[in-house]
């Protein structure tokens, strides 16, 4: 699909847009064109996303009643959502500690006497100036749709002349900046971003092998000016999505769709606007994005499979088949949808198989994926070739696999979660955003979230050193970059995906991996 007819179907679907007069002459154009754009009945203050038609009417119902008089719904007893064990709310206890209203109100302490002064106040802490520099620069970053801000561009560089697809609003990009804004207490960006992302999203299904299919979230989107007559004397804001069809390799972003149900979830956690993730579209949205996950396939694992390419490594860099990143995304965001889905007997089923499935990845992940000097020394006896129900090797894995640095890095007390694990192979490599985020949605054990710190203290140097925390250790080099990766010039050793310092989506997943396991401070 070439440039003109996405942009053309894009205007077709997407009803909220700015028109641009450029002259009293515009006033025929509009005249010609209203049919095919129909004005937004609401152009400043845009709250719906794309809807399906038969739910057309539901959405409009439930938009119209009042919100404050809006019953709260009766709890149900037999939610299937506790079925699974150590069901524990995770943005509540792990993301955003201390943040939210208290269930009861505060007892209101006695007036103190005439004569009291207090022994000491505590000043409210001012803003460093690299605090209001980083805000500066985060606030230019902001781009708007309809007059309404909807995102931050993924890189904002006067003095770059080529910017590929950094000056486009990326879903997993945009997380950390709405993380910021949220505990700012500036909430409208991320509601704007999270329904107009959602009128990207694919909605129809397909037959061919070309089209986004159904319940795919974008990549990312870009805000584009169109002439709406051959004058160019009226115009109109469109958002263009990119789900890989543009994009260098031409991969699908699996981990799109995740990451919007994680800052969903955040979002109503914070702002306390659960009618949000209850409106009919939203429920919509999050239901296509579970069922394009939980759909049956070729695979025999609880995990998800995957190409190279289709998270937040989005290059060739060998994580084909069951990257660890994209598993605890996936983990995190079915805990994150049993919250959220209403209950009702529509969503039994799913509700169900979201069960199933966190149990079953649960295991899967601790049991396979982990890694200390015990499984070490077990992997080096393990016996190869074993054919039966009971195997110990399940998957064949050949003890020549270990790499000769894991043995003298890994310490004694410590270990972590592997990179990948297909048949015949482990990905030894410590994946941080995979391992720290696994220790956030309470994918780890207690004793594995007390490992994978452990090791990160003791391999400090090798891991964070006087830079951000590197995306993975160690970087690939020699022939084994030049075959895994394809001689790629940014993925060098060392650098961008290869090893490289990431300051920008890492900081937050640190943070929480060291609350969630009680600690203050890391590091030598």
């Amino acid at each position: 699909m070439n440039g003109q007819t996405t942009m053309g179907l894009a205007a077709a679907v997407r009803p909220c847009r700015q028109r641009l007069l450029t002259s009293a002459s515009a006033a025929a154009a509009k005249a010609s064109v209203i049919r095919l754009f129909p004005r937004c009945p609401h152009p400043q203050h845009h709250h719906h996303g794309r809807r399906l038609p038969f739910l057309v009417s539901a959405a409009s119902h439930t938009s119209q009643s009042d919100p404050s008089t809006t019953p709260t719904p009766t709890p149900v007893t037999s939610d299937p959502r506790s079925a699974v064990a150590g069901n524990l709310p995770f943005f509540d206890r792990v993301l955003f500690p201390g943040s939210f209203p208290p269930e009861t109100p505060p007892v209101e302490d006695p007036a103190p006497p005439a004569d009291f002064r207090p022994a000491s106040a505590s000043p409210v802490r001012e803003e460093t100036e690299t605090e209001r520099e980083a805000w500066r620069l985060l606030r230019r970053a902001v781009v708007s749709y309809c007059g309404e801000p909807v995102g931050t561009v993924a890189a904002e560089d006067p003095e770059c002349t080529e910017m590929l697809n950094y000056d486009q609003v990326f879903i997993r990009d945009f997380v950390p900046s709405a993380l910021a804004f949220l505990m700012r207490g500036e909430t409208e960006i991320v509601r704007n971003f999270l329904l107009h992302t959602l009128q990207l999203q694919s909605w129809e299904k397909t037959v061919d092998c070309y089209s986004p299919g159904q319940g795919l979230m974008p990549a990312s989107f870009k805000i584009r000016t169109i002439p709406l007559d051959e004058n160019n004397e009226a115009f109109e804001e469109i958002l263009d999505p990119d789900f890989g069809e543009s994009a260098i390799g031409r991969v699908a972003p699996v981990d799109s769709g995740l990451w919007w149900i994680i800052l969903l979830r955040a979002y109503c956690k914070i702002t306390g606007d659960y009618s949000l993730q209850e409106r009919v579209d939203v429920q919509t949205g999050i239901k296509l994005i579970l069922s394009l996950c939980l759909s049956d396939g070729f695979d025999m694992f609880p995990t998800l499979l995957v190409t190279d390419g289709s998270c937040m490594i989005d290059r060739r860099m060998g994580i084909h088949g069951h990257p660890l990143e994209i598993q605890a995304l996936f983990y995190s965001a079915l805990r994150c949808s049993r919250e959220m889905i209403v209950m009702n007997e529509g969503s039994k089923h799913l509700l169900r198989a979201i069960n199933n499935r966190l149990s079953a990845l649960s295991f899967h992940i601790r049991e396979y994926y982990w890694v200390d000097m015990n499984k070490i020394n077990e992997i080096y006896r393990y016996k190869t070739e074993e054919y039966s129900h009971d195997a110990t090797n399940k998957f064949n894995i050949y003890p020549e696999q270990i790499p000769s640095w894991l043995v003298d890095w890994i310490p004694e007390k410590g270990g972590y979660l592997i990179g990948n694990l297909q048949p015949a192979h482990m990905d030894f490599r410590f994946f941080s955003l995979g391992n720290l985020w696994a220790i956030s949605s309470s994918l780890t054990t207690p004793t594995q979230a007390e490992g994978i710190l452990s090791l990160i203290e003791e391999k400090w140097d090798d891991l964070v050193a006087n830079m951000p925390v590197k995306i993975c250790y160690p970087a690939m080099e020699y022939d084994e970059w030049r075959i895994i990766t394809g001689s790629d010039p940014k993925n060098t050793p060392w650098s961008y995906h290869n090893g490289g310092s990431w300051p920008t989506l890492l900081w937050q997943v640190f943070y929480t991996g060291l609350h969630q396991n009680g600690k203050t401070r890391v590091g030598p």
